[in-house]
């Protein structure tokens, strides 16, 4: 390269792969989607587009034959010069490759839209005919060839022509569309449709080709530097552009070099869809400042690089940051100092980072990529790098997660014990269990993550370590995103059942008119049963817990699980509120959690018989094949499911799963059965309460038919029942809200039981056993937090 009449070296590949241009790629898919909308906007409103068009065209065509005339022969006279305007220009300036891809472009789009079902058909003149203008260039205004082909070489051509040039062919192309409305002619629509398919074909060639954008503007880098005192005598391509900058290593002397980062067009468009990922996904306290332009974003980070430097506490000295020519921007530094964090730098380094991380925030400033290679040892003294993500006067949460990048980070080199010891001593047992919630795949950025082996395993050990050196029970992880997965599940889950069960929710009007002929004696006596539903379900936890525990508060705590059930999916609110409870009456922890299991345990043995047993009882008086599927949907759903399984078992990270978690409790669960199996009467007593639990509960919904003029049976109430309540326990939604009722509503219809009756019916179920203990539920809730037992 020869810069001002020097000769500078320049070593390695400048070139980006084609599947790092940003631009170019998210150019071909902005142009696929218009062709998609294109065509299926053609399709599905073709006539009434149309008869649109063609109105507007009566309203606006205002312009007499011989004015029409006129504006066409000007605008043709236009158009038919483009493509030939661009074409010279090319050919002057030796553009030979850009000269391939043009004709390219050209070619392919006029073929494109000539394909018919006999061929390829040629371009028909119509000059004789009446209703066409009487000139030879209104031909190519009316062919969407024509228009298809100028929009791809304009496309083409587009990256390497000067901005007023750009701005007025592409206005002049577009003005297709009014002139044709304004001269009362032949509806834009195919022009629409050539504009679409020209405007992909021209992406996909100018990713081949290439844009402007990728010619690295070396002289000017060497120029700017120059004027800040560095002559550059050579430089080495260190890592070519991709997701991140251009790296370069520059000598400007002997034993002096620099490092220069470069971003340009391509890396400003993916840091834009970086920024508005985060935007989207993440909390405003959770993502770093969104900024207007690349440029705008490499002046934060030298500016970030200068305040820590004046710390102290940076290994390296930003230089300059410029606007180049083409997009690019500019950031020179020097090279960092020291030696990158490693195992052997011993244990007085280790401690002398967490104080260096710690000087860091107390002025306010996060740093947000703690990776090993960011951290540097020099002459004793930590330094940092990097400062891409850091934050000057950052919340509360960006230190806590550049805490748990740093517990990642040195859990790695120097073990989860040494790591969560050391940041306990300098900064504090509650900071580090508040970070600690922070070590998830979500909360911890992908970088950081990737430079360390293994980062599941490390962060479950630091994660550990933080439980075993602070002595707290459970760390719960931070909520980071704007929207978690679960919600997103959620969602969908709601509009299917919505969905399913609009057909029948939409009789809800019905049950109020029903209250008033309803049988109130019915429903006292459905409120009685479902009141006798706590009852069982208290003696059940009493028999699993032993008779440590006061009876009475254990009722009142049932009432109140109704609550906590209700209000949080699949009830785990309710499960964590009887753990709570028995470790609050005495308990241990490990103790009430095994009480808590063996008693879900039992339910759902119960539940699997009694639903086996009534379903038999079911199918002899009443019909059950229009809720079995075909044989051949149950042969493929379970061999879809021990495909699954077994693909699974084939994971490392399931495997050791079911190994550490799930095997241990299945074996203390069993173990406790076994125990129960030698006492008839603690046995006899589970199994009643958990038994009365869904008697009851079909109870409820027995009297409630029968409170509006309903008559089935009660075997045929019991199973429709528990198919709500199981439906109730795996719905993510709070309480089963939508599925029990869909599910209920479906079954009683399934077995002859109206919607004039099965809906008010299925309504009133819900609020006796459901919403009216919630009410009930929420102040002996805070009765029990005020005295203690929760």
């Amino acid at each position: 390269m020869r810069v001002d009449g020097r000769e500078i070296p320049v070593s390695g590949s400048l070139l980006q792969p084609h599947n790092r241009r940003t631009s170019d790629i998210l150019r071909v898919i902005g142009s696929a989607l218009l062709v998609v909308v294109v065509i299926a906007g053609s399709l599905i409103t073709r006539s009434r587009w149309e008869a649109l068009e063609r109105s507007v065209s009566d309203i606006l065509g205002i312009l007499t034959p011989e004015q029409s005339n006129l504006v066409y022969l000007l605008y043709g006279v236009a158009i038919f010069a483009l493509p030939f305007a661009i074409l010279v220009r090319l050919l002057f300036r030796w553009q030979w490759k850009l000269l391939g891809g043009y004709l390219t472009a050209g070619l392919i789009a006029v073929l494109a839209l000539s394909i018919t079902d006999t061929g390829i058909s040629a371009p028909r003149w119509h000059l004789a005919e009446p209703q066409q203008l009487n000139t030879f260039l209104s031909q190519f205004l009316d062919d969407p060839r024509w228009i298809a082909m100028l929009a791809a070489v304009l496309t083409v051509a587009s990256p390497w022509l000067p901005a007023s040039w750009r701005r007025w062919w592409w206005a002049a192309l577009l003005a297709f569309v009014p002139l044709h409305l304004f001269v009362s002619l032949t509806v834009p629509s195919r022009a629409m449709f050539g504009l679409a398919v020209g405007w992909f074909v021209g992406a996909v060639i100018t990713l081949v080709v290439g844009t402007p954008a990728l010619e690295v503007p070396l002289d000017g880098a060497v120029r700017v530097l120059g004027r800040r005192g560095y002559t550059v005598t050579s430089i080495r391509v260190v890592r070519p552009a991709g997701p991140g900058p251009l790296l370069l290593s520059a000598d400007t002397g002997p034993n002096h070099r620099l490092t220069i980062e470069m971003y340009g067009q391509n890396q400003r468009s993916r840091g834009m869809l970086r920024q508005l990922r985060r935007f989207v996904a993440f909390r405003s306290s959770e993502r770093t400042p969104v900024f207007a332009s690349m440029r705008r974003s490499v002046e934060h980070r030298a500016l970030l690089g200068i305040a820590i430097g004046d710390l102290g506490l940076a290994s390296n000295k930003p230089l300059t940051v410029a606007a180049l020519e083409r997009g690019w921007t500019l950031y020179a530094h020097t090279v960092p100092r020291g030696e990158i964090l490693s195992i052997s730098a011993g244990e007085e380094v280790h401690t002398q980072v967490w104080q260096a991380l710690r000087n860091m925030h107390r002025a306010q400033i996060s740093h947000g990529d703690l990776r090993a290679e960011e951290i540097r040892i020099s002459e004793g003294r930590v330094l940092f790098g990097g400062f891409s993500a850091a934050e000057f006067g950052a919340y509360d949460t960006r230190f806590e997660s550049d805490v748990a990048q740093l517990l990642l980070t040195t859990g790695s080199l120097f073990g989860a014990e040494s790591a969560v010891r050391t940041a306990i001593e300098v900064l504090g047992r509650q900071l580090v269990i508040d970070a600690s919630r922070r070590l998830t795949k979500a909360a911890i950025p992908r970088l950081v993550r990737n430079s360390v082996h293994d980062p599941g395993a490390v962060m479950k050990e630091v994660r550990e370590q933080v439980l075993h050196q602070t002595d707290e029970d459970r760390i719960e992880a931070a909520h980071i995103t704007r929207f978690s997965r679960n919600q997103f599940i959620q969602l969908i889950l709601l509009i299917g059942l919505v969905y399913v069960a609009y057909p029948y929710i939409s009789q809800v009007p019905t049950f109020f008119t029903e209250l008033r002929s309803a049988n109130w004696w019915w429903a006292l006596l459905g409120l009685t049963v479902s009141a006798l539903t706590y009852v069982g379900a208290a003696m059940a936890l009493w028999g699993c817990a032993g008779e440590s525990v006061n009876p009475r508060n254990l009722l009142l705590m049932q009432v109140a699980n109704t609550f906590a059930a209700t209000t949080t999916p699949a009830g785990v609110g309710g499960l964590a509120l009887s753990v709570r409870f028995l470790q609050r009456s005495g308990m241990g922890a490990v103790k009430a959690t095994a009480a808590v299991a063996l008693q879900q345990a039992v339910q759902v043995i119960t539940h699997v018989v009694l639903l086996i047993v009534f379903s038999v009882a079911a199918g002899v008086s009443a019909n059950l094949s229009h809720f079995v599927p075909n044989a051949t949907v149950l042969y493929f759903a379970a061999g879809a499911l021990l495909g699954a399984l077994g693909i699974t078992m084939f994971v490392p990270t399931v495997r050791r799963w079911l190994r550490t978690e799930v095997r241990p409790q299945l074996a203390e669960v069993v173990s406790e059965l076994r125990t129960l199996a030698r006492e008839p009467r603690r046995l006899a007593m589970i199994v009643l309460g958990c038994a009365s639990i869904t008697l009851g509960a079909a109870g409820a919904l027995w009297a409630a038919i029968e409170a509006f003029g309903g008559h089935t049976t009660f075997v045929t109430v019991t199973v429709v029942t528990m198919i709500g309540g199981t439906l109730a326990s795996a719905a993510p939604t709070p309480g089963g809200v939508g599925a029990v009722e869909a599910a209920l509503i479906g079954g009683l219809a399934a077995f002859g039981v109206s919607a004039g009756i099965g809906v008010p019916a299925v309504l009133l179920y819900r609020v006796l056993t459901c919403w009216l203990p919630v009410f009930c539920g929420w102040p002996i809730m805070r009765w029990l937090t005020q005295h203690e037992m929760i």
